[in-house]
């Protein structure tokens, strides 16, 4: 039944800025306390913006699905976004999002991809020829600096060592400032040199000038995504060399960070359970034999598969998903006007107890055939879902699942960090570094 005129349950908040304090003390804990005290539909309000917040999986399907046309970015995302991808894939909609997907998917198919596992592999050997037995390293910084290399070396077909240290920072800042919008919807124009503002623009400088060099680099006749999108700038409307370079930021933003981020939890949550660490490790003894691993090799092993996919579950790389309504809708019982922000957490609905026993415990063995069959389909979705989908889902797929075999088919791990803190904003981030001391097995 469809309530009309009325409004979901939500917190209350104060005039002015709305939940703004309660969110920004702990957006992970205020996520869940909102699901937890007002059901499946609930609204909150950050300054000026009001968010209905779904955590029921049939009706995320129905958003990110079903009903997909009704929605897009929106405008709370562009705000976020926009200064640094411009019009990338990550944002861009309708017909050019089509066109741009369509003409970046040859270098996501499984003939490119199986032209990608050796690349994988020698990056990450080449990582781990740096590591020392009974040393402690920032996994999230080795992590970072990995998938980044790789990124570059299989997406634009490019050597990116040289700019590693500027891209490193530049990266953290425009992090930086992409959690500060998202906590603050009221905030300093960037054009006010305020100290933070100074940082930020000399970082968005600096990824514009190192994405302009790899599209300078190019001449348009190799398979990488940057030959392809110079092939077809010339007969394609608002295609010129910097919407190819805000592609390239979008990639190299959105083609690593995540993925690096699931192999830091993940690293972390084996240095933490040495039972599952054990069983994985047996698992790598029978199968790599101590030699590289390869793409058929990763397909036949299972339990490596099971504690990517729990450590994604237990700490989602995207917390959580935002869309805006292009159109009146009726969602859960409720009428939402077009321009209403909706939101969808992973956060939330990958620990609800109704769907996971001991969510927050780290349990690689629950994901067996019947479990997965019987979970709704989005109780569990960290590449999002639709036609926004992630592209490059199956890239990182198989990248994750090479260099964890990489990394702990020599490699075991203690935890130095005893408890991550965590800082959500576009992405789930560490708060500081992620410590893990290493030996050799």
């Amino acid at each position: 039944m469809t309530t009309r005129g009325e409004e979901p349950p939500g917190p209350s908040g104060l005039p002015v800025v709305g939940n703004v304090y309660q969110f920004a003390s702990d957006p992970l804990s205020f996520y869940e306390e909102v699901a937890r005290e007002y059901g499946p539909v609930a609204r909150y309000r950050l300054g000026g913006t009001e968010f209905y917040q779904l955590s029921d999986p049939e009706l995320v399907e129905r958003v990110l699905v079903h009903r997909n046309d009704g929605f897009d970015k929106g405008s709370e995302y562009r705000r976020i976004l926009s200064p640094v991808i411009g019009n990338g894939l990550l944002i861009s909609e309708g017909e050019f999002w089509r066109r741009q997907r369509h003409r970046m998917e040859p270098a996501f198919h499984p003939e490119a991809l199986a032209e990608y596992a050796p690349t994988i592999v020698e990056h990450t050997e080449r990582l781990l020829s740096d590591w020392e037995d009974d040393t402690v390293r920032d996994v999230h910084a080795d992590m970072m600096q990995l998938t980044v290399e790789i990124a570059a070396r299989t997406l634009f077909d490019v050597d990116i060592r040289d700019y590693e240290a500027d891209i490193s920072d530049a990266l953290e800042a425009v992090m930086d400032r992409s959690e500060r919008r998202l906590e603050r919807p009221i905030t300093v124009p960037d054009a006010v040199p305020t100290p933070g503002n100074r940082r930020y623009n000399r970082a968005l400088s600096t990824l514009y000038a190192i994405a302009a060099e790899i599209v300078e680099s190019h001449d348009g006749d190799g398979d990488d995504v940057v030959s392809r999108l110079l092939r077809a700038k010339s007969r394609v409307e608002g295609l010129d060399d910097e919407q190819i370079r805000d592609e390239v930021v979008t990639l190299l933003l959105a083609g690593h960070e995540t993925t690096a981020l699931a192999l830091t939890y993940t690293l972390y949550l084996l240095a933490t359970n040495p039972e599952q660490a054990d069983r994985l490790g047996a698992e790598l003894d029978e199968n790599v034999n101590r030699g590289p691993p390869s793409r058929d090799v990763i397909e036949e092993l299972p339990y490596t598969k099971r504690t990517l996919r729990e450590g994604m579950r237990v700490y989602p790389p995207v917390q959580s998903v935002i869309r805006e309504a292009t159109e009146p809708i009726e969602l859960g019982g409720y009428e939402l006007s077009e321009g209403t922000v909706v939101t969808v957490q992973q956060w939330v609905l990958h620990r609800d107890p109704r769907f996971y026993e001991s969510p927050e415990s780290f349990r690689p063995e629950r994901w067996t055939d019947g479990f997965r069959d019987s979970l709704p389909r989005f109780a569990y979705f960290p590449f999002g879902g639709g036609p926004r989908r992630c592209i490059g889902e199956n890239f990182a797929k198989q990248e994750m699942r090479l260099v964890l075999a990489t990394i702990a088919r020599d490699w075991e791990f203690d935890a130095v960090t005893d408890e991550l803190s965590l800082s959500p904003s576009i992405t789930l981030r560490p708060d500081g570094a992620v410590k893990v001391r290493v030996g050799r097995r």
